[in-house]
């Protein structure tokens, strides 16, 4: 069940940390879908491969036709400013397949998690923020993956900084970080 008054709307900000197959999706599409709001899904995910294909085709089986979905790989930001609105609640899945995307695309990171992060006071209606919590294993040897995990674990404390409510997903139960 997720973590979520019904008697209250949606946080304005939530961000949903958590390993892979945590249940973090599923948590935040049940928050989306008991909040009454007009329901967005903003996909960041690319399928390169045939597994990455079926994730994806699980997910949109998952939400049905109820959801408005928009893929954006790399736009990020300007996608959520295009389609936030009141009465509105988006669901961002995910944020460190987005890093991945820019890393891939050689994207300057600092500069677009700056402008990711400052843009938010500007969101209107509601967002929730699927991200991967990848900083709790072995420090890897690659140093792509070592940069990964250092962008990943900066985004998400400056998110949690802004967020109005933070969960973390382990075995598909929600543990409230923030309030």
């Amino acid at each position: 069940m997720p973590i979520h008054d019904p008697l209250h709307p949606l946080p304005r900000i939530t961000l949903i940390l958590g390993g892979a197959r945590s249940g973090k999706s599923r948590h935040a599409e049940q928050l989306v879908q008991t909040s009454g709001l007009e329901p967005y899904y903003i996909a960041t995910a690319q399928a390169l491969d045939k597994e990455m294909s079926d994730r994806i085709d699980e997910h949109r089986t998952r939400r049905g036709d109820r959801w408005r979905t928009i893929e954006e790989p790399l736009a990020l930001t300007r996608t959520l400013h295009s389609v936030t609105a009141e009465g509105r609640a988006l669901l961002i899945d995910c944020l460190t397949l987005w890093l991945t995307n820019l890393m891939v695309h050689d994207r300057p990171i600092e500069a677009e998690i700056d402008s990711f992060v400052e843009s938010l006071e500007a969101l209107s209606g509601a967002a929730v923020f699927v991200s991967n919590e990848v900083g709790q294993g072995v420090m890897p040897t690659n140093a792509m993956a070592r940069a990964f995990i250092d962008h990943a674990g900066r985004l998400h404390q400056r998110l949690a900084e802004k967020a109005d409510q933070v969960l973390l997903m382990t075995a598909g139960l929600a543990q409230q970080l923030k309030p």
